[in-house]
């Protein structure tokens, strides 16, 4: 038998195929290739009605009572079958969890920086972990640290949504920005994203060392 899908009755089929004279039934109900029905005939008038149109007999709903059988070019259905495949194949793209660091304290410009590689990575398909380290007594500014990350995830809110919202983890805060699928579905695929780095100075309400990770 060979796998493959088809379509009877507007629905997908996929199955182990049997073809020709690996049908087993008696009779089945035969479909032309045009999905018209030719009734049902025994099996091998129908692959007689198969070879005489240089066709082959393929068994596209074996459950069926009796099964339904399709008349068809069974290897030019493959071959398209096959293409179909890779073409999706090539369309999918493998998620990656990119990191961007901060501390509780940044100036403007590093902020931006910052909010910059985010945008660049979720544009680019990726998920987006944000991560704010607080050294010493810094974790009393938790809500300052808090603000920060949901003032990002606002001004990203055209290309992203917040998969995981701001939470304490330990001596962390850590936030998770998906890609919204409406964009990513109408845009098309963009290279990797390189590594951006920057630094940052204790300035501010919100921030800290400016590394994207990718």
């Amino acid at each position: 038998m060979s796998a493959g899908r088809d379509r009877c009755g507007g629905g997908i089929i996929r199955q182990e195929l049997r073809v020709n004279e690996e049908i087993r039934a008696r009779e089945v109900r035969v479909v032309s290739p045009e999905g018209q029905q030719l009734g049902i005939l025994p099996v091998r008038e129908a692959l007689r009605l198969a070879h005489e149109r240089d066709l082959d007999l393929v068994e596209i709903a074996p459950h069926a009572n009796p099964p339904v059988c399709r008349l068809m070019n069974y290897g030019k259905y493959k071959y398209e079958q096959s293409k179909k495949e890779r073409e999706a194949r090539k369309r999918q793209k493998i998620v990656d969890l990119k990191e961007i660091r901060m501390t509780p304290k940044i100036e403007d410009h590093d902020f931006e920086v910052k909010r910059k590689a985010a945008e660049r990575f979720l544009s680019d398909g990726d998920k987006v972990k944000i991560t704010v380290r607080f050294r010493g007594r810094e974790i009393v500014h938790s809500d300052l640290a808090r603000t920060m990350l949901n003032q990002l995830a606002q001004s990203l809110g055209s290309i992203s949504t917040v998969e995981r919202p701001p939470r304490i983890e330990g001596r962390h805060m850590i936030m998770i920005l998906a890609p919204r699928t409406d964009v990513q579905a109408n845009k098309p695929a963009a290279a990797p994203a390189a590594p951006v780095e920057a630094t940052g100075s204790p300035a501010g309400v919100a921030g800290g060392r400016a590394a994207a990770e990718g």
